[in-house]
């Protein structure tokens, strides 16, 4: 139970907070914190500080402008300061993580009476490896001819006087400790292809063998990390933490309190952990380099012992292994049908889809073979990475210098890791699903690969539920995942289903403080067009979409197809196009930017979006007067892992529709009018464009579901 002195510190934390701001309490808020802290606060643990009885998680739908991070922060840092846990709060966006870094925590440790400390812990390539910068300046020709060996691995040597002036700007920067190392700091915008020469993995690392272990910035960014109470971090991070047991990056998940903010995205996010990929064409290309580059790397360096005799052995299993691909790509060619497909973000991605994640035999018989060849693989380097690691700790007898092997893991530790995503895959795609579990979902990807295309072999899990389950609700001391859209159709059976929730979550939904009905009217006009029928309904719209938007300021449209947004951008006169900005056509930042700068010099803009502008995009007051929504947000019927889903679902007497595409185009949808009211001062309309939300059997539960705009519907 909630202990009456932690109460009091939460409460008092909270009425100092809004009298230091001149705020007045929000309902919704106060609801949140009392929720938060209910579950957070009245963890029972043993003697050791470890939990007890049932996984305590808490699900809270808050809608925009409820204040989130303040109601769970005040409520989640006494409590886990009480129970000398660590709190790590998570988000999906960089933008959410530097607001709570920058702004949030800040302005409550002003303002609440609380004291705590934190610290933002990003992964590490966000941070400069000082000896991959020290090589790459450096005139060592011996260094550079071994590095030179495998370049196809990122280990590029050669500089141009741009990247030459910048890296040198680094050093010095570094030395008059004018810059800490992180790429987020540097003034100004660094390439992605100067960057990812600048950065390693843990594969590559030395760790404490590194000369300059003492200046990474990483490992001291790390280190601060340890003292602190509150972690802000992203899902990727604790994902990749869990999935290496817990506690090697971020703090031991039995002593940690967690919040997901954005936490609608944590279930796809935990898929996307562990869905493998391997393009065939371009492996066989990395297998012959392998072969061509240890060959000559033994010529350069005879070896004694069992360094030697290791990597004598790579190439003939390189090239046994280069084969074996070849043969998959043939294989892989006259099994595949590919249809051209688009995402929800309209990429055309032409794939071949395994029906119930079924692979024909023989193709399940050589993609086994290939993982036999990729365990072999991973076998050898290890056992190398073991020897170089003993050599760089002085052991005699392994045969090379420790300067010599210090130089040789980061190469070593990059072929072990792609080596054993080879393993990883093939593992994936050739395993047998076990009969009560949902199956693998697999499927091939056509992919460019310069003049020539690649077929890309991917599969993964459809439902990251076990997962979460088992690595993360069952281990953490305590969780709350929030996001103003958890729930589908009024209810939290979808996200239940999707994120593994333990049965004795507890789920809450805490209201806005937007009055819709004043702010906002919902409209579905009859456009005389049925969405299904794309031509009718795309002419419909060229045709009504002036006059609908027609005194907006600030107007977004969103679709969701790419096909249909182009061509109803193309059907505009020409005078009306000049004010639409297009997504694709600039990033979406310099589209957001040139959109606000219209409006603000008084002119009328139209923004055209896709999925990716239906979430996460704030454009308050006239930025956005008007959100124009083509379609329903059906997902795109051909996307594998959902396809594979469905299947599964209707196997088990399941109606996928109703349980996945229903649900997830209704959350689709709410995200999408939630692009309207980003403020309580905010006014507008939100214009339907589908009226099947009024003629088929699911739309009431759709339109019921979404907020309490006043209506107008033809």
């Amino acid at each position: 139970m909630l202990s009456t002195e932690l109460k009091s510190q939460i409460q008092g934390a909270y009425t100092r907070f809004l009298e230091a701001k001149g705020l007045k309490p929000r309902y919704g808020q106060r609801l949140m914190i009392a929720e938060v802290a209910k579950v957070l606060g009245s963890i029972e643990a043993d003697a050791e500080g470890r939990r007890e009885g049932e996984p305590a998680v808490v699900a809270i739908e808050a809608g925009t402008g409820t204040g989130k991070t303040v109601a769970y922060s005040l409520a989640a840092i006494p409590a886990a300061k009480a129970a000398g846990k660590r709190l790590v709060i998570a988000t999906a966006t960089v933008a959410l993580q530097e607001q709570i870094v920058h702004k949030d925590l800040p302005d409550i440790i002003r303002n609440s009476g609380l004291t705590f400390s934190f610290a933002l812990a990003k992964g590490r390539g966000r941070y400069l490896c000082l000896s991959r910068l020290d090589m790459l300046l450096q005139e060592g020709e011996a260094q550079q001819a071994t590095a030179q060996l495998f370049e196809e691995d990122g280990f590029r040597l050669d500089l141009d006087e741009a990247s030459h002036k910048l890296f040198t700007q680094m050093i010095e920067r570094l030395a008059g400790n004018r810059w800490d190392g992180d790429r987020d700091s540097w003034p100004e915008a660094i390439e992605d292809t100067d960057w990812s020469r600048l950065t390693i993995d843990h594969s590559q690392c030395t760790n404490r063998h590194c000369p300059n272990f003492q200046q990474c910035a990483f490992y001291r960014a790390r280190e601060g990390m340890t003292k602190v109470d509150v972690i802000v971090t992203n899902h990727d991070m604790v994902l990749a933490d869990l999935a290496l047991g817990g506690g090697a990056v971020l703090p031991d998940p039995r002593e940690t309190l967690y919040v997901f903010d954005e936490g609608h995205h944590l279930p796809d996010k935990a898929i996307g952990h562990f869905a493998h990929f391997l393009r065939l064409r371009s492996t066989a290309d990395w297998l012959g380099q392998v072969e061509k580059n240890l060959a000559k790397l033994l010529a350069q360096h005879p070896l004694p012992g069992e360094l030697g005799r290791l990597i004598e052995g790579v190439p003939e299993l390189a090239r046994e292994l280069r084969t074996q691909q070849q043969f998959l790509f043939s294989a892989c060619e006259q099994v595949a049908d590919f249809k051209a497909s688009e995402d929800m973000e309209g990429r055309e991605r032409p794939r071949h889809r395994f029906v119930g994640g079924v692979v024909p035999e023989h193709l399940r018989e050589l993609g086994t073979e290939a993982k036999k060849g990729f365990a072999r693989l991973t076998d050898v380097f290890t056992r190398l990475t073991e020897l170089l690691k003993q050599a760089m700790d002085g052991e005699a007898g392994v045969g090379i210098a420790s300067h010599q092997a210090e130089e040789w893991y980061p190469l070593f530790g990059s072929l072990l890791s792609r080596a054993q995503a080879g393993w990883e895959l093939w593992t994936a795609f050739t395993v047998e699903d076990p009969d009560d579990s949902p199956p693998m979902a697999r499927w091939l990807t056509l992919a460019e690969s310069g003049a020539l295309y690649d077929i890309e072999v991917n599969a993964s899990p459809i439902l990251a539920a076990e997962t979460l389950r088992r690595n993360l609700w069952n281990v953490a001391y305590g969780a709350l995942v929030t996001s103003a859209t958890l729930t589908a159709l009024s209810s939290f059976d979808r996200f239940r289903m999707r994120a593994g929730l333990p049965k004795a979550a507890v789920t809450a939904v805490v209201p806005s403080p937007f009055q819709h009905a004043d702010a906002g009217l919902l409209q579905v006009p009859d456009l005389r067009a049925d969405p299904r029928d794309a031509p009718a309904h795309t002419s419909a719209i060229v045709r009504e979409l002036p006059g609908l938007v027609e005194g907006a300021r600030g107007t977004l449209v969103l679709f969701s197809s790419r096909r249909q947004m182009q061509d109803v951008f193309d059907g505009l006169e020409r005078e009306w196009r000049r004010r639409v900005l297009i997504q694709g056509n600039l990033s979406k930042q310099e589209t957001l930017i040139k959109h606000k700068a219209r409006v603000d010099d008084g002119e009328p803009s139209v923004l055209f979006g896709l999925a990716s502008f239906a979430e996460g995009v704030d454009l308050p007051g006239a930025y956005c007067e008007h959100v124009v929504i083509a379609k329903i947000p059906f997902a795109v019927p051909d996307d594998p892992v959902e396809a594979a889903l469905a299947e599964w679902i209707e196997a088990r007497g399941g109606n996928p529709f109703m349980e996945i595409a229903v649900p997830d185009a209704s959350l689709r949808l709410i995200q999408a009018c939630g692009r309207l009211l980003r403020t309580e001062q905010d006014r507008g309309t939100i214009t339907l464009l589908d009226r099947r939300v009024v003629t088929q059997r699911y739309g009431k539960a759709i339109l019921n579901a979404l907020p309490p705009f006043r209506r107008h519907i033809a």
